[in-house]
């Protein structure tokens, strides 16, 4: 069964990770229309023998209910990763999420009033640590580039197949930037037409230049920090002072511009 025009293939999912019945009732934690909360039973179920203090939080926000559920349903059957809420606007997703601080949120962008990428927006300015992918069946370069200015760490197409999704949840709580192949080509794509622009990469230390650089070949921040024998926040510290410096909103930016130069 599909749920929606390009929504995920459940028996794709079910080729790729076992999904274990849903039995549970899914109580309204704000008691009204709309808003779920996933109990511990569902977050935990597929996650039997993992560390609960390892697993991956992951809050979903998608208007139809439908894939909504689903979401939940695949993210619950992954070892390692608990679903702890589904919103299905934007106005309630910023009501949640301060709230329940999880790792990773995973945003549509047309959403009923306030878009996916405004609430973006308004998330990193009170929890700028937070990683966030785009899950959409938008793939032109606009939203792709106004959601990622915008805060997100990455953007996936719903036709994704779910191992991909999960895969993506792990990349980017370690520092990567997933995107699907037609994005990532997207990206590519803009800054070849755009041609070279300053990037101030000049004004990079020595240690933001060496962290600039092993990010651009494709490590992620534990490695980098085992690499220059400092700490993941540390790495995380200078990442930030290198979108500074270059004028960028995201590493994925500064990346982009750090191969031009």
């Amino acid at each position: 069964m599909r749920v929606g025009c390009r929504g995920f293939d459940e028996q794709t999912h079910a080729d790729a990770v076992h999904e274990p019945a849903v039995t549970d009732p899914i109580p309204d934690l704000r008691r009204g229309p709309g808003f779920r909360r996933v109990t511990a039973s569902q977050a935990q179920g597929a996650a039997l023998g993992s560390p609960p203090v390892m697993a991956k939080s992951v809050i979903v926000v998608e208007d139809d209910h439908g894939l909504r559920e689903q979401l939940v349903k695949i993210l619950n059957s992954a070892p390692g990763i608990r679903c702890v809420g589904a919103c299905p606007s934007a106005e309630d997703a910023l009501q949640v999420i301060p709230a329940r601080k999880p790792d990773v949120v995973l945003m549509d962008i047309r959403l009923p009033a306030m878009s996916g990428i405004d609430c973006v927006a308004a998330l990193k300015q009170v929890l700028p640590a937070l990683q966030i992918i785009m899950l959409t069946v938008y793939e032109d370069s606009e939203n792709i580039f106004r959601a990622l200015k915008a805060g997100a760490s990455g953007y996936l197409v719903k036709s994704s197949p779910p191992a991909k999704l999960l895969e993506a949840i792990v990349d980017v709580s370690k520092g990567g930037a997933p995107m699907s192949s037609p994005i990532a080509r997207k990206v590519v794509q803009h800054f070849h037409l755009a041609g070279p622009a300053p990037s101030r990469a000049q004004d990079l230390s020595p240690r933001e230049g060496e962290v600039l650089d092993l990010l651009s070949s494709g490590y992620i921040y534990k490695e980098i920090g085992d690499k220059l024998g400092i700490g993941t926040e540390t790495v995380r510290t200078y990442v930030k002072n290198i979108c500074e410096k270059m004028h960028v909103r995201s590493r994925v930016e500064a990346v982009a511009r750090r191969r031009l130069a």
